[in-house]
């Protein structure tokens, strides 16, 4: 056998090499193209991995810029897919003869920041950014008008943002309290914002001012006044005088509270009577006021007149000739009716269920210490007349309502009177006097002919008040308040009030309680009725964004959780 046909050795043949044979394996991948145990198999698609997450100082992607420029309106630089909802982003059209400016900004402000279209502004407006101090300037001054003339917070705030964003301020964040406006404006993420503030100190009623200043608004939001024109206007709003003059307004109050005694079961001399306590308690109260005493003093000072009036109709009324039946008690309730804060707490009620809780909590504590205040009057002069002999029947003003057509006719005189007293314009004052006599006849119907409970029937009043009110605000284009507050005169605890404050001056503590709970409860009875019939009103009519009333934002800052 020759060297070349010799097998080879056991130590030159390796274990690892394959026999004669059997095909050889492939060679192996090199190190860089190592796979994982993880990785998936040869053939199968792996899912889309998740979009790269994207920094807050970079500006979004422009994948989506078709999309997100028409879900933002024309001239609108857009966002991307990240920050868009599932269902797109509701178009809101800002101009004028749409919607009232309150829902367009409204619900601009309750959108997220990354939803909110960018302002429209003018073809003819120069490309210079905006004089950012002016703007916050006017948006302040105009915050102050409102809240100072008794306006909700929710509303103040969507017209502080209105002005911003009509002026071309985007990132714009109004803040609204009982006393304080700030606002905040920050160019870019990149930037320092730029913040300001102003103190409401003197706060007035004057619906005719308040009524101007809406339009102001709405004009601005609607680009139809330069800046020049609003500081102009809004000089002038401050300028102008009070439609009625101070006599007016004692005529307003003594019309008030003789047909508020006319509603509990008083006659003419009655009505006399509690229109001359409440005339003087007025003259008293402007003096009060000229002297520079605060609202609690002015207000226990205006409740005595009423007081002491009833305690002469109840010591000497046996010495006028035909005057077997006067009712003293009726005397006090009418002055009571001139002097009870409905505004005040209607507008508390109001920001409380909307979300705006710490000026809630400052406005219902207003109208806390005006009732106290009210009660202190009251109670001394009645305390000093049962000293005198004065004998006051708690029976004696729950007369059955004969005379149907009498009270409707005095609900809207008080309803007129009221309307007065809050410096409404001349056209409101039908209006807002046809409002309370139906909420007047709702209430007389469910709590005198079919015997329901009087907070019910008074919240169901209060119901329609709020209702009609904003219907009639709706259509032309202006403010509630002048058309809601003077109608919920008639519904005002007046009464309940009355003979809690006579308990306690007759030593009935557990009565005294007890009716000053029902009177407690009248009131938020009238303000949650009148804040659920604008609900209920805005809840069925169109707003922006969507065509279907069930997705209209919430009105909580907590949207819902």
């Amino acid at each position: 056998m020759s060297d070349e046909e010799k097998p080879d050795s056991d130590e030159s043949r390796s274990e690892f090499t394959p026999p004669v044979g059997v095909p050889l394996p492939p060679a192996p991948e090199s190190d860089s193209s190592t796979t994982s145990e993880f990785a998936a198999p040869t053939g199968v698609e792996l899912p889309a991995g998740p979009e790269a997450e994207g920094s807050a100082f970079t500006a979004p992607a422009s994948s989506a810029s078709s999309a997100s420029s028409a879900a933002y309106g024309a001239g609108s630089s857009g966002a991307g897919n990240a920050f868009t909802p599932p269902d797109g982003i509701p178009v809101i059209r800002l101009t004028k003869g749409v919607v009232p400016w309150q829902d367009r900004m409204r619900e601009l402000v309750r959108m997220p920041v990354t939803e909110r279209p960018v302002p429209e502004l003018p073809a003819d407006k120069p490309e210079a950014g905006p004089p950012v101090p002016r703007v916050l300037d006017l948006t302040l001054r105009i915050g102050e008008l409102l809240l100072a003339g008794g306006e909700g917070a929710e509303d103040v705030e969507a017209a502080m943002f209105g002005v911003a964003h009509a002026y071309g301020l985007a990132r714009v964040e109004p803040t609204v309290t009982f006393t304080l406006l700030g606002i905040s404006y920050q160019p870019s993420l990149v930037e320092p914002p730029v913040s300001a503030s102003r103190t409401v100190r003197r706060r007035g009623t004057d619906y005719t001012r308040l009524a101007a200043v809406f339009q102001l608004v709405d004009d601005i939001t609607a680009h139809e006044a330069t800046l020049e024109d609003s500081y102009g206007r809004l000089a002038t709003i401050r300028r102008n005088r009070h439609p009625y003059s101070g006599w007016v307004l004692t005529g307003a109050a003594g019309l008030l509270a003789g047909s508020a005694s006319i509603l509990v079961g008083g006659g003419p001399l009655i009505f006399f009577a509690a229109a001359l306590a409440a005339m003087l308690g007025d003259r008293l109260a402007w003096l009060c006021a000229g002297r520079g005493l605060p609202e609690f003093y002015q207000f226990a000072a205006a409740a005595m007149p009423a007081a002491a009036m009833g305690i002469v109709v109840n010591l000497y009324a046996d010495h006028l000739p035909g005057a077997t039946d006067l009712q003293a008690s009726a005397v006090i309730t009418g002055g009571l009716f001139t002097l009870l804060p409905g505004r005040a707490l209607v507008a508390g009620v109001q920001d409380g269920l909307t979300g705006f809780y710490i000026t809630a909590s400052a406005r219902l504590l207003e109208v806390m210490y005006l009732v106290v205040g009210i009660v202190f009057g009251v109670t001394i002069v009645l305390y000093a007349g049962v000293r005198l002999g004065a004998d006051f029947d708690p029976e004696q003003a729950l007369r059955a309502y004969d005379h149907p057509w009498v009270q409707l006719l005095s609900a809207m005189s008080l309803t007129l009177a009221f309307a007065v007293l809050l410096q409404c314009e001349r056209g409101v004052l039908l209006l807002a006097m046809l409002n309370g006599g139906v909420a007047w006849t709702v209430y007389g119907v469910l709590h005198q002919q079919l015997g329901a409970n009087p907070v019910v029937a008074t919240a169901a009043a209060a119901g329609l008040v709020g209702l009609f009110g904003q219907l009639m605000a709706r259509y032309r284009y202006a403010s509630v308040l002048p058309y809601v507050t003077a109608a919920i005169g008639p519904l005002l605890p007046g009464s309940a009030t009355y003979f809690g404050l006579l308990a306690f001056t007759q030593n009935h503590t557990a009565e005294g309680f007890a009716s000053l709970t029902k009177a407690a409860a009248l009131a938020l009875a009238v303000a949650i009725g009148v804040n659920l019939g604008g609900e209920i009103a805005r809840m069925f009519l169109k707003t922006p964004g969507s065509a279907d009333p069930a997705r209209r934002r919430a009105a909580k800052r907590t949207r819902g959780f």
